[in-house]
Parts: structure tokens; C-alpha cells; sequence
């Protein structure tokens, strides 16, 4: 089983990416958000790899750029009517800090705007993901007001994610939004300014 590919990155598509390894390529199928956060190709990169395989369609590689986003997405695969398209687009709207905090607030809407998750399925998925460590120190609580051992508060409000609310004050696709301001942030750093990422990501999406 693949855990992690580094190498060469070859070609960038939709959906996927290919990963050239000591000659070999890899295809991994990415979601959005991963796949704006690449280098450009002819550079190194590393993903790690939810590998799964079926009869119909044989192995598949999914890939990550972080063992977070990857336990995330294997958690959500266990609960009931939680595909891999579904997981891919719940992180794509909610990296796994931001959908902790979702979860705690037991905020559905948030978890709903993800392509391909209806009220019931991201009800569902909020149900399940209570009490379960979702990024490096950052736990769901199990119910409401009730705090499970080790947990701490939801983060504060990121930059990325205000830059992100003001795109979508704009009228901007939410996945759209998160591409520019992650390439913004890529350019500026991450210590940058709220109005300056909010500028450049507006360029991006000028391009």
C-alpha cells in the first residue's frame, strides 16, 4: 500500500495530478484545494496517499498535502454515504482545522456547501465526526458544551479564512475564493495583511 509519493511533479489536470518517482508516474486524484496548492510542474513536490482499490476501477491513490487532511478524509469514509467525492469536496470548503471548529458549533450549513452533501449527509457527517481529533490538537466536542479530555477552543478566525468571507461577499464561488487566496498567500506568505491577500487574491481570479 502507498502511503506517500515524492517526486517530480509531471503534469496537473482537473482533478489529478501525476507524480513522476524514479521514472515512474503516479496519478493521484486530488480535490480542488490541493491541487491549487501544487508547485508548478517540473518541481518537487510530496503528497500523501490514501491508496484504495476496487474490482471495477483497481487501485487508486488519492493524495494529500497533509497527514491531517489525509486522516480526515479516511474518517469521513467510514461514515454511512461518505464517498471519496464527497470527502475530496468537504476539503476543499473546510481544511481540517476549520471543519473541527464546523463541527463543534454543529454547524451543518457550513459542512452542506461542500459539492455533492446534502442537509442530511453533512447533518450526518457532523453527528459522526463529534469527540474525533480532526487536526493536531483539535477536538470535536461530543455534545454541546461538553468538552472532551485534551479538547481546546476552535481556532480564532484566520486570515485565509476572512480572506475567504469577503471573496464570498463578492459573489465568488466558494472552491474559486479559496484557490485564489491560498495562491495569494503562496506569493505573500502566510504573516501577510488581510487587505493585501484580499487584493492579490482578486488578481489571481482577474487572470
Amino acid at each position: 500500500m502507498i502511503g506517500r509519493l515524492r517526486g517530480i511533479l509531471a503534469e496537473v489536470g482537473e482533478a489529478e495530478c501525476l507524480i513522476d518517482c524514479g521514472g515512474v508516474g503516479y496519478v493521484a486524484t486530488c480535490g480542488a484545494r490541493t491541487l491549487g496548492r501544487l508547485p508548478a510542474p517540473g518541481d518537487e513536490t510530496t503528497l500523501f496517499i490514501h491508496s484504495q482499490w476496487s474490482q471495477d476501477q483497481g487501485p487508486r491513490l488519492y493524495g494529500f498535502l497533509s497527514r491531517d487532511e489525509r486522516k480526515v478524509f479516511n474518517l469521513m469514509l467510514t461514515i454511512q454515504g461518505v464517498g471519496p467525492k464527497a470527502a475530496l469536496g468537504v476539503l476543499d470548503i473546510l481544511p481540517p482545522a476549520e471543519l473541527a471548529a464546523a463541527v463543534a458549533r454543529e454547524d451543518k450549513a457550513a459542512v452542506g456547501r461542500a459539492n455533492g452533501v446534502g442537509p442530511k449527509l453533512a447533518l450526518r457527517i457532523v453527528t459522526e465526526l463529534k469527540g474525533k481529533s480532526l487536526s493536531e490538537g483539535v477536538f470535536a466536542p461530543t455534545a454541546p458544551g461538553v468538552h472532551v479530555e485534551a479538547a481546546v477552543a476552535p481556532p480564532p478566525p484566520s486570515v485565509t479564512g476572512e480572506a475567504v468571507a469577503a471573496l464570498l461577499g463578492l459573489g465568488i464561488a466558494e472552491v474559486n475564493a479559496r484557490r485564489a487566496v491560498d495562491h495569494a498567500l503562496i506569493k505573500l506568505g502566510e504573516e501577510a495583511e488581510l487587505p493585501l491577500v484580499i487584493r492579490t487574491a482578486l488578481q489571481e481570479l482577474g487572470r
